[in-house]
């Protein structure tokens, strides 16, 4: 992933409002000037909208290690959970990477919480360095040991997950040829939360301002309380 960090404007920006006010006038209802496209054929744009649209999207920091001892530590755009119980979650490398290698050869991995205190260290572990060379050392992050996989977590992050794999699968397209992404999916078998977010309860995701991707080649948006809002089921 890519991470040159960019992010959204915060709601006391007067400029900003100013702009939320003009695009929220739109009627939802009117006709719509559409741009179509079909992606084999290009977008037609100056940059692709795919992942912009798809958005935002949580990070999947990623922690593993290989065979040999060797700890990585990398940022992945295309992450989120797919179950409950037993709970699972998953990334996509758009390229056979070293998370992937690590984790097929070891079997188990760390998701770390990326915030917007970790937002420059966590654009560090994207640089592209050496197989032997740890990012939490290039970016100045603790290694804590999990408890449950031989993996460490970056001790630093309010969140963690200590997962096992369950899956790794190369993707392919509609007509059945492979593409070069692999999709990995684990089952999360350790959970570390700060309690400092933790209130009667429940875990306020906002409290810990994760920051999530927003599109392009690094535009993010922090997730902030005065950002959120409820609505219930009809069900």
């Amino acid at each position: 992933m890519d991470c040159f960090v960019a992010f959204a404007p915060r709601h006391d920006d007067d400029s900003w409002n100013r702009i939320l006010k003009k695009d929220t006038a739109v009627d939802a209802k009117s006709p719509k000037d559409l741009h179509y496209y079909e992606p084999r054929n290009g977008h037609g744009l100056k940059h692709d909208p795919f992942n912009a649209i798809i958005a935002p999207r949580p990070i999947g920091w990623i922690s593993s290690r290989d065979a040999s001892g060797n700890v990585n530590l990398a940022p992945y755009s295309f992450f989120n959970g797919f179950n409950y119980h037993p709970p699972i979650i998953g990334f996509s490398s758009t390229s056979w990477k070293d998370s992937v290698a690590n984790i097929q050869e070891t079997k188990e991995f760390v998701w770390n919480l990326a915030t917007m205190d970790l937002a420059q260290q966590m654009n560090l572990t994207a640089a592209h360095v050496a197989h032997d060379v740890s990012e939490f050392k290039i970016a100045g992050l603790t290694a804590v040991p999990g408890k449950l996989v031989n993996v460490p977590r970056v001790g630093e992050s309010p969140v963690a997950f200590e997962c096992k794999l369950s899956q790794i699968i190369q993707l392919q397209g509609a007509d059945g040829k492979k593409v070069q992404a692999w999709l990995t999916l684990g089952e999360v078998v350790a959970v570390h939360i700060d309690k400092a977010f933790i209130k009667d309860g429940v875990y306020q995701t906002a409290l810990a301002r994760p920051i999530v991707r927003a599109g392009r080649r690094g535009d993010y948006f922090e997730i902030r309380p005065d950002a959120m809002f409820e609505m219930t089921r009809p069900d």
